[in-house]
């Protein structure tokens, strides 16, 4: 497996395009293929957004072969005229490709609260779409085009080693956490899938990617993760799942590297846990605690953040056979050895919490189960930059 240049548009079967003028932004991704299948994954908050409702329905129906995405409006809590404004999204995209409004995905993210511009969107629509391409310039601008506050665009795409290629692109920079967050990603891929295998691969890898990353804590009403395969390769179901996960799991990273006002990415390993739950639980807990956030923010080596998320996160936990270190590259300082404080350790702890990446590992002591979550530091300008969400 290797990284390769050219992002969703390197998968075979897929054009793309997309615009950003100001905080409105329109992407367009369209598929072709024999065996063309799609899945999916939406937010678990129960105040869900149009387009989610929309998609959902569309692919309880079938495969979607388009997706439209639009940034600067969420279209979340719009009620019947947000349903209205979704489908009639699908319809204007349904109608340029010539299919039905049931095979096309539809995506928002912005300001919840607030219905669609369809002068805006219908404008943006038209100059998209005659220029959908499969370049690399073409898949970068649909990766820009979903934008909100991320400060860089996030896309990867590998190839396996039977030749099958995986891709994707996301947005996401705020609200992120506990299940997604305000993220869309919208995945690529040309391996042929048995039916049945693309949603169960799809699950597994959005439990170890977006649904592992931390910024703030909070769950948007707009989450989505879409998986379509154009079906063109044949390729092997574990071959494939260990691709999904290092696309999903990279772009996990880039969005936690890239929250609001971060300057750090923080990744939490947890080792010897009771259960897989628990792994997770304590994960997360590290990775979401303000105290730990701004610890690493400020640089101040104050450890003792980190063993108390884990004691607070709902886990089995003994103390005395917690043990943790951090690291940065092939540095590392080991503070806690099986409960026992390691003295003399805070000068080096300093030198790594400068870093602009810093790894924190904790071994439980009690099991053979780990996980992995991503998250970032807590800032003044995180709290600027939602001060003024709006204004």
């Amino acid at each position: 497996m290797k990284v390769i240049e050219g992002g969703i548009c390197s998968v075979r079967g897929v054009k793309a395009n997309g615009i950003k003028q100001g905080k409105n932004g329109l992407a367009v991704i369209v598929t072709e293929g024999e065996h063309v299948a799609t899945a999916g994954v939406f937010t678990r908050n129960k105040v869900i957004a149009a387009p989610l409702v929309v998609t959902r329905e569309h692919i309880g129906k079938g495969k979607l072969k388009a997706v439209i995405s639009n940034s600067g409006c969420a279209n979340a809590f719009t009620g019947e005229k947000g349903i209205g404004d979704a489908r009639w999204m699908a319809g204007i995209l349904a109608e340029k490709i010539g299919c039905k409004p049931e095979e096309i995905g539809v995506a928002s993210t912005g300001v919840i609260g607030r219905n669609i511009n369809h002068g805006i969107i219908k404008t943006q629509l038209d100059e998209v779409f005659p220029i959908l391409s499969n370049t690399n310039e073409a898949g970068t601008n649909a990766a820009h085009a979903i934008m909100t506050t991320d400060k860089s665009s996030k896309e990867i795409a590998v190839e396996l080693g039977n030749g099958a290629r995986i891709a994707g692109i996301a947005k996401g920079s705020g609200m992120i956490e506990p299940n997604m967050g305000t993220m869309l990603a919208f995945l690529y891929t040309d391996a042929r899938l048995k039916d049945g295998i693309i949603d169960n691969c799809l699950k597994k890898a959005v439990d170890k990617s977006f649904n592992m990353v931390v910024v703030d804590g909070d769950t948007s009403t707009n989450d989505m993760v879409l998986l379509t395969s154009t079906g063109y390769r044949e390729c092997g179901e574990a071959e494939f799942q260990q691709g999904l996960e290092l696309v999903c799991q990279s772009l996990a990273k880039m969005i936690a590297k890239d929250g609001e006002g971060a300057t750090k990415l923080i990744e939490v390993r947890v080792t010897g846990a009771e259960s897989p739950g628990d792994a997770g639980r304590i994960a997360k807990a590290i990775v979401r605690s303000p105290l730990v956030k701004t610890a690493v923010f400020g640089k101040d080596p104050n450890w003792g953040r980190v063993v108390a998320a884990a004691g607070y996160s709902g886990a089995e936990v003994s103390q005395d056979k917690i043990s943790l270190k951090f690291s940065v590259g092939d540095k590392e300082v080991m503070l806690v050895d099986y409960g026992k404080i390691v003295e003399g350790k805070l000068e080096s702890l300093k030198e790594i919490m400068a870093s602009a990446e810093i790894v924190i590992e904790i071994d439980m002591g009690l099991g053979k189960y780990g996980a992995t979550a991503w998250g970032c530091d807590l800032t003044y300008d995180y709290v600027k930059i939602n001060a003024m969400y709006t204004t």
